[in-house]
């Protein structure tokens, strides 16, 4: 498979080059040249495979052939190492948990595949790689568990001071090896814009071999078209018309899912539920993209002005706004109806949502008004102890941290502060 930039001023390029650079060369995001549905018996007898054996067949076309089948299926079986439960909460609501990993997040999956694949690639290189990410929370944790002790492999990892729960920066702070993190006095936005300054940066690039581990990197973005699958294995023999709510950010996620509906996953419907930052459900109501910076809210992982993946959304859909607005829907909710979702959940569920669980919840209940017969499907996509003050000011009830959260508690965090981008060229330079 060869992948094209979405900014087309540069030369179509393999699955190890995408994943190596992480960028193209004109600064836009690598997509797959084509899509192969895959075959309608596929889907026909998805009870009779294992997730592993969905995972393959679904992911193989777009790292072939630079990954030998064999070297997939190991990778892929040691990426899905955990459980992609669905837990019904009501006849036209239930959740997708994706906290079961090591890190409890979503991005778990993605980062343990790509830091996979690029240990395959860097296996008998003497050259050395710095994978540098920004993080609005859940992210770095996963990259930094996904890549510890991957050979040749650096890892720095920025992230917003303040604005990341105290358990998401345990994870991201506390492993040591080759994983650096460095906190900004900023945004995530700051943090996104430092990482994109680096790769334009010649005179930092032309030292040492740059590459992404965020939702831009087509192996750390592809992967998480799984959990739709592993979903509808799930809930097809019980509901026709199945819908997938998505705590959205960088898009990354439901991007993801609508590539597994372009290989013929038969979902109806995405709803991309946004917090208070919201340019993708404005855009669906004006046809007007205005990023604007982010502001800070209790679903921080969700804080994205300008969301990476969206480009890649329009490139599926042909950039046709009508066929886009057809597939997806898009609701905003403020961190107060947030609140009143998670308690709603607790009342009347007897489960306990994390705060971006339960924008994904609120974006099945405004789906669910005018399609009353759908089974909408919310990703709970982090484990609700990563937000406890949240969560427990809310239900006012203690939680047990989980043995993944526990292990982190007790280390001492390592940082470096930092306020610039030549704060950041600094740090690189001297490694």
């Amino acid at each position: 498979m060869n992948y094209y930039s979405l900014n087309h001023k540069a030369p179509n390029t393999t699955f190890e080059n995408a994943v190596v650079k992480g960028l193209a060369p004109d600064k836009g995001l690598y997509f797959p040249e084509s899509i192969t549905p895959l075959p309608k018996s596929f889907f026909e007898n998805i009870d009779n495979l294992s997730n592993t054996e969905i995972a393959f067949e679904a992911i193989k076309q777009f790292v072939s052939p630079e990954i030998p089948k064999d070297v997939l299926k190991t990778i892929v079986e040691e990426t899905l190492s955990f459980d992609f439960p669905v837990v019904k909460l009501n006849e036209n609501i239930s959740t997708l948990e994706l906290f079961h990993g090591p890190t409890m997040a979503f991005k778990d999956v993605g980062a343990r595949f790509m830091a996979r694949c690029l240990g395959y690639f860097n296996k008998d290189n003497s050259n050395e790689v710095t994978v540098l990410v920004a993080t609005s929370g859940d992210t770095g944790g996963a990259v930094a568990n996904g890549f510890l002790g991957v050979k040749g492999v650096n890892v720095v990892i920025l992230y917003p001071s303040g604005k990341v729960s105290d358990i998401q920066e345990k994870q991201l702070t506390t492993l040591g090896q080759n994983i650096k993190a460095l906190e900004v006095n900023g945004t995530f936005d700051d943090c996104q814009a430092m990482v994109k300054e680096a790769f334009l940066d010649e005179s930092l690039t032309s030292k040492m071999q740059l590459t992404s581990a965020n939702s831009i990197n087509v192996a750390r973005w592809l992967p998480q078209l799984f959990y739709f699958m592993f979903a509808y294995k799930q809930l097809h023999n019980k509901y026709e018309d199945i819908v997938f709510s998505v705590p959205s950010g960088n898009f990354g996620n439901v991007c993801a899912g609508m590539m597994a509906q372009q290989l013929g996953l038969p979902i109806k419907h995405f709803v991309a539920s946004n917090n208070e930052n919201n340019v993708v459900t404005r855009y669906l109501e004006s046809e007007l993209y205005e990023p604007k910076p982010s502001v800070q809210t209790i679903s921080n992982a969700m804080d994205v002005g300008a969301p990476s993946n969206f480009i890649r959304i329009q490139e599926i859909y042909k950039n046709n706004f009508e066929s886009l607005k057809n597939n997806v829907s898009s609701y905003s909710f403020s961190d107060d109806e947030t609140r009143e979702a998670m308690l709603e959940i607790y009342n009347n569920y007897n489960y306990v949502a994390d705060p971006h669980g339960a924008v994904g919840y609120l974006g099945c209940k405004s789906h669910l008004k005018n399609n009353p017969e759908a089974h909408c499907v919310f990703l709970e996509t982090a484990h609700p102890t990563k937000f406890l003050d949240v969560v427990e000011d809310v239900i006012k009830e203690e939680q047990p941290l989980p043995e993944q959260i526990q292990a982190v508690m007790g280390k001492e965090k390592e940082a470096s502060l930092i306020s610039s981008y030549e704060d950041l060229k600094t740090f690189l330079l001297k490694r």
